[in-house]
């Protein structure tokens, strides 16, 4: 057990369904009370919608587990109001570092570009970021009930609702929900009580994880070793987590015995044939992995959606369970809320399974390739990879085919039919589809971050740097939009005639340092619509009320088969 982090214990309460005889019912039932399930129920209580989490655990995590968390995750965290916790305990780091035998090949930066609030990459234990998001769930008490220690024993699940029987120390009960969301893991026990499936790979090979507890002068930063002298054929990755703890990858080989390579008598030779004889740590945790890259073929059955682990898993190069899981949760989370609320159609929920396949598979191409070039299966790819180690010392291109695992990026959803056509052009990195970027701004003569301006609801990012003509008409025609449609913003980069700052739900800001025109590439009268999960949903030189509503039916799925207009026509006049 960990001796730097003590789990805590979460009460187990009796559920008031053993006392009634009525089966109740609810909008959204979570099962699972990890990084999924957590993040889920806290995205749906800030839109207004109330969860039922169940969890046959009553604490967190126990050992280190997902440890690497990106940029975007930390945005999407920082949404949900936790992820100052996050920052402050979690070890900042941007640079790795390669090497191949006794030799370093090269270094790389992961966020060379100034004017970002967020870092490119945190290293915090699971059980800490798990503890931050029950601690920001009790804040939502009203919405988000968290019970413990009680246990799904069976699922009905049909089209338009679902159906359960929880197990508890007291008893049974039942209920019903309009949407279950599963996030209960890899090894899914409501996907194999549906009959359902993950299909892929598992690879053969063995890794032990080690966090040993030591203090060492290496730097802070990833390094990773092909075939090091202090083990030999075979790969090593360090990284340093908070409270002096160091997390040290192992390549062990298919042939290893799990059992006996997480013996404490077995682990401290490795370790120490790696830090020297001189160095002294303590074993805090340790663990044998055999990875799978596998995935379902529809994260969405009837009312039950499938979330995290217990829709795709990946291996842990790369750093993209945690990450991709935490991206699929902002998708669903925002489009359930409008389908419950009747803001949206509920062929809108469709676009959940779209998207994030995309999302899922992307992540396990990747990590299927870094897998490939880590632990070579074939002579002939045991050579290319080699080479390119040998190449990648004294030449810059042959560092791009180095693979030690290809670190998660934000996913962009380049063909997600909820994009509106990008006839005007622009940024690339900023297309339809794509996750805002964040640049500093100023707000009421306070500094501030233009991402916190998004989110929850929909954001309309105009360049209202106009002429009073161009002015009035946007008020005119903006005004009319915004007083129809309560689930969007308006934030406008000024200075700005004052007739377009007294437009409702309006906020203005100032690009003091120019990077939000640059990385947006705006110009006077055009700007964005932002989904409520940050996304991008359609962008313009020229913005007009009409092509913004259009865009906006479009985000809702209102314009895929079978959706009608009205139901678009309600939501527009109730706020998200």
């Amino acid at each position: 057990m960990p001796t730097t982090y003590k789990n805590p214990v979460y009460p187990y309460r009796r559920p008031s369904e053993l006392d009634v005889q009525d089966v109740r019912h609810y909008p959204v039932v979570i099962v699972g009370a990890g990084p999924s399930g957590l993040a889920a129920a806290i995205d749906l209580a800030k839109q207004g919608i109330h969860s039922i989490v169940l969890d046959d655990n009553n604490t967190v995590s126990v050992g280190s587990r997902a440890l690497c968390f990106a940029k975007r995750s930390l945005e999407i965290i920082d949404r949900l109001g936790c992820v100052e916790p996050m920052l402050e305990k979690g070890v900042t780091w941007q640079h790795g570092r390669v090497f191949f035998q006794d030799r370093e090949v090269y270094d790389f930066n992961l966020l060379p570009e100034d004017g970002h609030r967020i870092p490119a990459f945190i290293n915090l234990q699971q059980y800490y970021f798990e503890e931050f998001l029950v601690n920001r769930a009790h804040d939502f008490a009203k919405q988000i009930d968290l019970r413990w220690k009680h246990k799904v024993i069976d699922v009905d699940a049909q089209p338009d609702s679902t159906a359960l029987t929880v197990s508890t120390q007291d008893g049974d009960y039942s209920l019903t929900c309009d949407y279950l969301l599963v996030s209960d893991g890899a090894n899914s026990r409501i996907r194999d009580m549906l009959g359902l499936e993950c299909k892929g790979q598992v690879f053969q090979d063995r890794f032990l994880i080690a966090d040993v507890v030591m203090k060492a002068d290496f730097p802070t930063e990833r390094w990773f070793w092909f075939d090091p002298p202090f083990h030999p054929n075979q790969s090593v990755l360090l990284h340093k987590e908070p409270d002096n703890v160091w997390r040290i990858d192992f390549q062990l080989g298919w042939d290893a015995d799990p059992e006996e390579e997480k013996k404490e008598e077995n682990i401290r030779p490795r370790v120490q044939a790696m830090l020297g004889q001189d160095v002294e740590f303590e074993l805090e945790w340790a663990s044998v992995y055999t990875f799978r890259c596998r995935k379902m073929d529809n994260f969405i059955h009837h009312s039950v959606i499938f979330m995290g682990d217990a829709a795709h898993q990946v291996s842990p190069f790369g750093a993209r369970g945690a990450n991709g899981a935490l991206q699929g949760v902002e998708n669903l989370a925002w489009k359930l809320a409008r389908v419950l609320k009747a803001q949206a159609p509920k062929v809108l929920l469709s676009t959940y399974n779209t998207e994030r396949q995309h999302g899922a598979a992307e992540n396990l191409l990747n990590s299927t390739r870094a897998t490939d070039f880590i632990t070579p299966k074939s002579h002939i790819s045991q050579v290319f990879r080699d080479v390119t180690l040998e190449l990648a010392e004294k030449h810059a291109f042959a560092r791009s085919l180095v693979n030690s695992g290809r670190l998660s990026m934000p996913c962009r959803y380049d063909s997600s039919p909820l994009n509106t056509p990008d006839a005007d052009g622009g940024p690339s990195e900023v297309r339809p589809g794509s996750p805002t970027k964040d640049a500093p701004i100023r707000l009421s003569e306070q500094n501030a971050w233009l991402l916190n301006q998004f989110g929850n609801d929909f954001t309309l990012l105009l360049d209202g740097r106009v002429e009073d003509e161009h002015a009035a008409t946007l008020f005119k025609d903006l005004g009319v939009l915004l007083d129809r449609c309560l689930d969007v913003n308006l934030v406008i980069v000024g200075p700005t005639p004052h007739v377009l700052s007294t437009l409702p739900r309006t906020t203005v800001v100032d690009d003091v340092e120019g990077l939000v025109t640059q990385r947006y590439g705006l110009k006077a009268g055009g700007g964005y619509l932002i989904r409520p999960d940050q996304h991008i949903a359609a962008r313009w030189h020229a913005i007009t009320a009409h092509q913004v509503e259009d865009a906006l039916y479009r985000a809702l799925g209102v314009y895929l088969a079978g959706a009608a207009d009205t139901t678009f026509q309600e939501s527009c006049h109730a706020k998200a």
